[in-house]
């Protein structure tokens, strides 16, 4: 699937960034064209692989290069008003041979968790393509107004996209991680998931071609509908000592076909019921997608259709698709799974209920201020009166 990627904030320009380099260490070609937008200068400076002409820095007559501090209604406006800005840098993008584009944020910051809707409704409205989104939820030790902005996000974003799929911090971030090594080892899973999703298909020339292919109309038709997604994965190291026959034939005698086939279903189990991207309820999936990633020899499929058929039963879809993605150079077999439409989704309905207390809270607050500023008003009169 040919992607043109734009990272909005510090955490959607380190992403892309990342996504970059999985691209050349999958020998693939799925990224037509990278954007990084920021309001803070300094986030833009550690870009290795986005082009310092693809690094655009918005909001300069305002807040000078500082950021927004965290103020993503000021990242909204910003964003609103340099979207031209972002756009000149688009143009350069050849968005005649891209199939969809894909706008990154972290949803709890200010300038991507503002600006980042704000740029997907500006897509689709100029675009026949699709505009999805990659979200990415602060953990909740993060403090209450990373919380507060990714729920105010989250209800705008996934209005302004025509998919939202989103990592949630708060189920990766291990206990007594520094930052840095946590958002190191976050940025690696996101690359690793979404990137093995997207980049199947696209291969550069003389590479493998698979059995089953995922096409760009796979991920499209399962991503239809809008919603929230969530993608899980799962990987097994295999043998690949017998492997150079396997390279130009794409079968190996030394496979057993019955433990390949057992390990390829029982993948596809790991990937769906353990770590995803954004925990949910499966069977609340409306639609799925399977692709199997590795060596050729050892993407078995008759363990594939299996794995498909269990994931059907698993979420009561009829919509699930599955394909192979060979990886010749790769010693390991893995499986990613994207769940599309999740509705039952707990992590969700805590920001909803976040955003409705924010509101009422906001409300009794301004109620309080008008009557605490009333009263000081009176107060001065009676003063003025008696001196």
């Amino acid at each position: 699937m040919k992607l043109a990627l734009i990272g909005f904030g510090q955490a959607g320009g380190k992403i892309v960034d990342d996504f970059l380099a999985y691209e050349h260490s999958l020998g693939s070609d799925f990224v037509s064209g990278a954007i990084a937008v920021n309001s803070a200068s300094t986030d833009l400076h550690g870009l290795e692989w986005i082009p310092d002409e693809q690094q655009i820095l918005i909001g300069q007559s305002r807040v000078k290069g500082h950021g927004v501090g965290a103020d993503n209604e000021l990242g909204a406006e910003i964003a609103e008003a340099d979207v031209g800005e972002i756009q000149r840098a688009i143009d350069e993008i050849p968005v005649h041979e891209i199939d969809a584009f894909l706008v990154v944020a972290g949803m709890g910051g200010g300038t991507g968790s503002g600006g980042a809707p704000v740029l997907a409704k500006h897509l689709r409205h100029l675009y026949t393509v699709p505009v999805y989104g990659l979200g990415v939820l602060p953990g909740t030790d993060e403090g209450g107004i990373y919380t507060l902005n990714a729920a105010r996000s989250f209800q705008t974003f996934v209005r302004e996209v025509d998919n939202l799929l989103v990592f949630d911090n708060d189920a990766w971030r291990a206990s007594g991680e520094s930052v840095r090594s946590g958002y190191d080892g976050i940025n690696a899973e996101i690359v690793t998931r979404f990137g093995t999703l997207f980049a199947a298909g696209e291969v550069t020339d003389g590479a493998n071609v698979a059995e089953s292919v995922v096409d760009s109309s796979e991920i499209i038709n399962t991503l239809a509908g809008g919603g929230v997604s969530t993608v899980g994965y799962a990987s097994e190291t295999v043998d690949t000592e017998s492997g150079l026959l396997s390279r130009v034939t794409g079968r190996d005698p030394g496979v057993d076909e019955v433990a390949a086939t057992t390990r390829m279903t029982s993948l596809v189990r790991k990937g769906t019921l353990g770590r995803l991207t954004l925990p949910c309820e499966v069977e609340s999936a409306e639609r799925a997608l399977v692709v199997s990633s590795g060596p050729p020899a050892h993407l078995n499929r008759k363990g594939i259709e299996r794995g498909r058929k269990w994931l059907e039963e698993e979420t009561g879809s009829m919509e699930v698709r599955g394909g192979d993605f060979p990886l010749p150079e790769r010693e390991e077999v893995g499986v990613t799974v994207l769940l599309s439409g999740v509705t039952n989704v707990p992590r969700i309905k805590q920001l909803q209920r976040v955003a409705i207390e924010a509101r009422d809270t906001a409300a009794e607050v301004r109620a309080a201020s008008q009557d605490g500023f009333e009263s000081l008003v009176d107060t001065q009169g009676e003063l003025d009166a008696l001196f």
